[in-house]
């Protein structure tokens, strides 16, 4: 079997996107679906279950990606160890990052690292809040970019940025016509919800209690980008990080309130083992993060580049808080 398709199936459970990761690997999306239609036919068993949308891993699946990950990632870190011996610019640096701070900024940050060091890699791995902290406990990655980060014995969380809540509704719900909101306008409303047992459900669950505002949770989900589906298509609103819609909001699908009292926001830090230095190419990301500000986040180039990522089609899409 060749590495190069392993590293392909990677890719495209990493992107939950076929088209993201045919276009990482200069190929085109019908050779990545064809990919994994090989690995299946030669192990004789379906690694992604195609009929749920975003597609999900079946359990051989999700076991067979952890060992490929591992063992691409080990090839990887290899050769680069190689083929970079006497250049200290060049390296590697594994992050591990929630799905909404991928996407929300990790495609314009990314275009502004490879300018400054056109030598050094960086890969992404888009994973669930709880994963990230596994994979960097566990050496799998070099840091992580979680919300709302904590400290604990084996890991040091540095904070990194705070980014404000929003009312997001359908363009033709009524809180549409209004330029704010307050917790008051969302008496009643059908909501759609981040699955209970993630942090942010809890503080927007504590902000709705104070408010003394009852609202209808009609869908619970644990990713960001399938919680714009389900506002999208009016099922309810939702309140969601100011970055992860500014493009469905700059081509007309949703429409976003701020809030006037008790603001919240989202804080985002960056974490790492506490007995692991940074390499070169880890503290030039690091530092490359926390010299961007928050003009350059919510600015017309990040928001240019979020807008044509959701004008693409949402294919096998997840953005986790």
């Amino acid at each position: 079997m060749q590495l190069k398709s392993l590293h392909i199936f990677c890719d495209i459970v990493r992107c939950r996107s076929f088209s993201r990761a045919a276009a990482e690997n200069g190929i085109s999306q019908s050779s990545a679906s064809q990919v994994v239609h090989q690995l299946e036919d030669r192990l004789g068993l379906q690694l992604l279950d195609r009929s749920k949308r975003p597609f999900v891993l079946t359990p051989a699946g999700e076991h067979y990606y952890e060992g490929c990950r591992h063992l691409v990632r080990q090839l990887t870190k290899l050769e680069d160890e190689v083929r970079n011996l006497e250049d200290r610019h060049a390296g590697q640096c594994t992050v591990a990052a929630i799905y909404s701070v991928g996407l929300a900024h990790m495609s314009a940050v990314m275009r502004h690292f490879s300018a400054r060091y056109p030598f050094a890699q960086v890969r992404i791995e888009y994973l669930h809040p709880d994963r990230v902290y596994q994979a960097v406990e566990a050496g799998e990655v070099d840091l992580g970019l979680v919300s709302y980060p904590e400290d604990s014995r084996t890991l040091r969380a540095t904070p990194w940025r705070s980014e404000p809540l929003t009312v997001v509704c359908h363009p033709a719900h009524r809180l549409a016509l209004q330029q704010t909101a307050c917790w008051e306008d969302l008496q009643g409303e059908a909501f759609v919800a981040f699955e209970a047992g993630l942090r942010i459900r809890a503080e927007i669950d504590r902000a709705l209690l104070v408010h003394q505002v009852e609202v209808e949770v009609a869908l619970e989900f644990d990713n960001v980008e399938t919680m714009k589906r389900a506002i999208e298509i009016n099922e309810g609103i939702g309140i969601l990080p100011t970055p992860t819609v500014a493009g469905e909001v700059a081509v007309g699908r949703l429409v976003q309130l701020p809030l006037t009292n008790d603001r919240l926001h989202r804080p985002l830090g960056i974490i790492s083992r506490r007995d692991r230095n940074f390499d070169v190419v880890g503290q030039q990301f690091v530092e490359l993060l926390q010299h961007m500000d928050g003009d350059f986040f919510d600015g017309p180039e990040r928001l240019a580049s979020s807008s044509i990522q959701s004008a693409r089609a949402p294919e096998g899409l997840a953005a986790t808080p």
